[in-house]
């Protein structure tokens, strides 16, 4: 027989009973959900921060979800793609909270007051600074993303720069930041939220997005830009008007 390349293998399992097997299914492998810590995960309609939430509870991480929208110019069936993409990783992730932020009044204000091409770049940070407020009064260790280095013009590293400032105690992670779209969307069929993320339902990011985004926004410019706008108290009306649901 050739011990280095056999055909069965037969395994001997003793513990307060024998088992004898020749076969072996793997599980999803990673650590318990919540030996590593609490997250929030900022959860859009899109098919990345679904398997980047996949990811963080692989590792261990107790996962929440903040999402942010825009009445009336994102509607009703955009926030039920997001529970159903919440409800759908509830099977991986156990049970969460779901924070609902509007923003509507942010958006508005950045058409209104600063330059268009700054426009995502400076609606993540808003977002940013508001998931690290709620990280911090619910004790959630960190921040993560579904963000894809290079995949869209906010995810360049000038973009991913411009973020991270803004978030200055609770660390955001990235579990994609180097996959292949493909393999994005691979994880997605596999646990089953590719068909919900598909849904012709578009998120804020969608709605607001400019004709000529900046790819390479530089720091000091954009926050020049942001200094038009009163930030900290648009900041206060967005968490006044949360709502928080279970999942």
């Amino acid at each position: 027989m050739d011990l280095h390349n056999p055909n069965t293998v037969v395994s001997i399992d003793i513990r307060e009973s024998t088992y004898i097997y020749s076969k072996v299914i793997s599980g999803v492998g990673g650590l318990p959900v919540g030996t590593a810590g609490r997250a929030l995960v900022m959860l859009s309609g899109g098919i990345d921060s679904p398997v980047a939430t996949y990811l963080a509870a692989k590792r261990g991480l107790e996962i929440h979800y903040i999402h942010f929208y825009t009445p009336p110019f994102t509607s009703e069936f955009s926030l039920e793609k997001i529970r159903d993409l919440a409800k759908q990783l509830k099977k991986f992730c156990g049970k969460s909270k779901l924070y609902i932020v509007p923003i509507t009044e942010i958006m508005e204000s950045i058409q209104n007051n600063c330059q268009n091409e700054f426009t995502i770049t400076l609606m993540r940070r808003f977002m940013v600074r508001i998931a690290e407020r709620i990280a911090l009064e619910n004790k959630f260790g960190c921040i993560i993303t579904g963000e894809c280095l290079s995949q869209v013009a906010s995810q360049t590293i000038a973009g991913i720069a411009s973020n991270n400032v803004c978030a200055r105690v609770v660390p955001i992670l990235r579990p994609l930041v180097t996959f292949d779209k493909g393999e994005i969307v691979d994880l997605a069929r596999k646990i089953d939220t590719y068909d919900i993320s598909c849904r012709p339902h578009p998120d804020c990011c969608t709605v607001f997005v400019p004709k000529h985004p900046s790819i390479s926004p530089r720091l000091e410019n954009v926050e020049k830009d942001e200094a038009k706008l009163d930030v900290d108290a648009l900041i206060q009306s967005a968490i006044n008007n949360i709502i928080c649901e279970p999942i």
